[in-house]
């Protein structure tokens, strides 16, 4: 379990980091791109921050582009919000989940529409 400081830690990075890239990234450029979860180090070196992107491929390819070239100057951003002794290294990744679960949900629409409705219990037995 994580301690209460580093879970305070997590969600101030969290939050502090969304904004960062709202405010330096063109979002026709890159798209929405949302904060999903950062996951610090227990010594607070290092941040994997996971990252969903809406829009169109190109948009999602671009947007993850712009955070990796500019992660030093997020980070440095981030900093200036957040006063840690050590500002993690950040390290941007996509995250697939919420793409993977809109896939499950339009998976089991499909199936709900292709099976006929049962109207109750079969009078076989």
């Amino acid at each position: 379990m994580q301690s209460l400081r580093l879970q305070r830690v997590r969600e101030l990075l969290k939050r502090q980091i969304g904004e960062v890239i709202r405010r330096e990234l063109p979002l026709h450029q890159a798209g929405i791109i949302s904060v999903n979860e950062v996951v610090v180090a227990s010594d607070l070196h290092s941040a994997k921050v996971f990252v969903s992107i809406s829009g169109t491929a190109e948009q999602r390819k671009t947007g993850l582009a712009l955070l990796q070239q500019g992660r030093k100057r997020i980070q440095s951003l981030v900093a200036r919000g957040v006063i840690l002794k050590y500002t993690p290294q950040l390290t941007f990744l996509m995250d697939e989940s919420i793409s993977r679960g809109n896939r499950v949900l339009e998976i089991l629409d499909e199936l709900e529409r292709s099976t006929p409705p049962h109207d109750g219990p079969s009078e076989d037995h």
